[in-house]
């Protein structure tokens, strides 16, 4: 992305930015007053602009394509005349072709680099960066006694039951409102069954105890069959109605817990490769600075972390749509670009099943920040993966077995989306935010990255890095990328990140369900 400043007289400097020299908007540094002059740009502001917002550079006709990053956002729906504001009220989504050209921009592996980490490596050779006891539920019916014997080890309301351990982050309890009322063989509780699957054996569990109810469809038996995995010292499964009720059932995962803690905290940090790293990329609360600032220099560290051998996964399907030939592009092979395309394909059936519509997918929240469709928030999006190839393609909570670049399907919704990731394997998320989203994951770290400074100084109790100074020239993807870069390195060696700090992470944790309950 080519980041051009344009400025006309004193009082209006820096007030716009152009992306690219094909666009057809300008995006408004700060708010533009109706009547300012932009000299340089040979226009004068015919509406109040807000922050983030776009505003025409030219007349435009009714159904004729707008730009901006030099790609299609969307089309006219009345006549826009240049220094007109741009929004929902004259820009909407409309149907054009796309260029795949599978793997033209693909340009293999660059160079190398050897940094590292302080990571945990376990038994079987697989690398952590946090060292959990995890708690996970077949069923809904078993959550409030899973949730009752994490909270016995929380440190915030009991700091006597880890003061030995220093070493274990803690015990956490992660729930879902599923498993049972499904069909047994069907494709959701299949994907309940991945996801769980691929909790069970991630590296920042020290051990897990899964805990059902009895009588739910979702068997562990059948559970743990279905994803190759077996009981033994470090995974455990009991059942409520078998361990006797409610209460016997609590004091028994206590127990058990309990005769975990002292191995798990047995563990060293030791310098281990940053290939070990396998971070997730989301983006929530995105606004008209998300990509423009955050998600590329977000992507600058994704291309640093490809290069030390790490993987990066993009996700949210939906919010790639419209952009998704930007990264066929970059495909490996035609077959992992065809893999991306099905899914598209996927997902426009999916919604036209259930009567939606893929444009509906910016909130409020965005709209508010200046994003108009899905066209404009997806090519913002994208900019998240940088510009590394394509390697290949997952469904949803598949575990990521390659090294670079690599796409799993998710949902857009950020919960959702980053359980899928961390189900895969992910041991860190990196989230960028333009309105100020909320949110942790347990047991991977969440960096949040804001993508504007007013969000910085009005939230920065919840923001790790501030990348607002990409918008006002103060500094650069480059800089911004390599500091990022440098925080996954610290974050995974046990620096706590914000979200960390405030205890975000058990809530979080929301398989996708696309099944019919029963």
């Amino acid at each position: 992305m080519q980041l051009i400043t344009k400025t006309g007289s004193e009082n209006a400097a820096n007030a716009v930015i152009r992306l690219n020299p094909l666009d057809d908007v300008l995006i408004a540094r700060q708010p533009v007053p109706q009547g300012l002059v932009l000299e340089a740009e040979g226009l004068v502001a015919l509406n109040p602009i807000p922050s983030g917002h776009k505003i025409a550079t030219r007349d435009i006709e009714p159904g004729q394509p707008l730009r901006r990053y030099g790609q299609i956002i969307g089309f006219a729906s009345q006549p826009i005349r240049a220094g007109e504001h741009v929004h929902v009220h004259n820009l909407v989504m409309g149907d054009f072709a796309r260029d795949y050209a599978f793997g033209v921009d693909a340009r293999g592996v660059g160079t190398q680099t050897s940094d590292t980490f302080m990571g945990i490596v376990r038994p079987d050779g697989r690398v952590a960066t946090r060292n959990y006891i995890g708690i996970l539920t077949s069923v809904n019916c078993s959550a409030t006694v899973a949730k009752a014997i994490a909270d016995h080890f929380r440190r915030d309301i009991n700091p006597q039951a880890l003061i030995d351990y220093p070493n274990v982050d803690g015990v956490v309890a992660l729930t879902h409102s599923f498993g049972c009322a499904v069909d047994p063989g069907g494709e959701a509780l299949a994907m309940l069954r991945r996801t769980l699957g691929g909790y069970a054996v991630h590296p920042n569990f020290a051990s897990v105890l899964m805990i059902g109810l009895g009588c739910e469809t979702n068997q562990i038996a059948d559970l743990l069959a279905a994803q190759g995995l077996e009981k033994g010292e470090f995974l455990r499964a009991f059942t409520i109605q078998g361990t006797g009720g409610t209460s016997k059932t609590i004091a028994s995962g206590i127990e058990q817990v309990k005769s975990l803690l002292a191995q798990a905290n047995l563990v060293q940090r030791q310098p281990v490769s940053a290939s070990h790293l396998i971070i997730g990329l989301q983006c929530g609360g995105s606004d008209g600075y998300s990509g423009i600032t955050a998600n590329p220099a977000l992507g600058n560290a994704v291309d640093r972390l490809v290069a030390a051998g790490g993987t990066a996964i993009l996700s949210e399907t939906p919010e790639i749509y419209g952009a998704e030939h930007l990264l066929t592009r970059r495909a490996v092979s035609r077959e992992v670009g065809e893999k991306l395309i099905r899914r598209i394909h996927w997902w426009e059936d999916y919604c036209q099943r259930m009567n939606a519509e893929l444009n509906n997918n910016p909130s409020a929240g965005n709209k508010a920040g200046g994003l108009t469709t899905i066209l404009e928030k997806s090519l913002g999006a994208v900019a998240k993966a940088g510009s590394s190839d394509l390697v290949d393609v997952y469904e949803y909570a598949e575990t990521v077995r390659a090294h670079g670049l690599v796409f799993m399907d998710t949902p857009g919704y950020d919960p959702i989306s980053a359980t899928g990731q961390v189900a895969g394997g992910a041991n860190l998320i990196a989230f960028t935010t333009g309105r100020g989203s909320a949110y942790g994951c347990a047991p991977s770290p969440s960096i949040k990255l804001a993508t504007n400074s007013r969000l910085w100084e009005t939230q920065e109790e919840d923001m790790d890095v501030n990348c607002g100074g990409i918008a006002d020239g103060s500094m650069t993807i480059e800089e911004r990328g390599e500091y990022i870069y440098r925080m996954m390195l610290r974050i995974a060696s046990g620096e706590r990140s914000k979200s960390e700090q405030h205890g975000y992470g058990q809530n979080e944790f929301v398989p996708w369900q696309i099944g019919a309950i029963t």
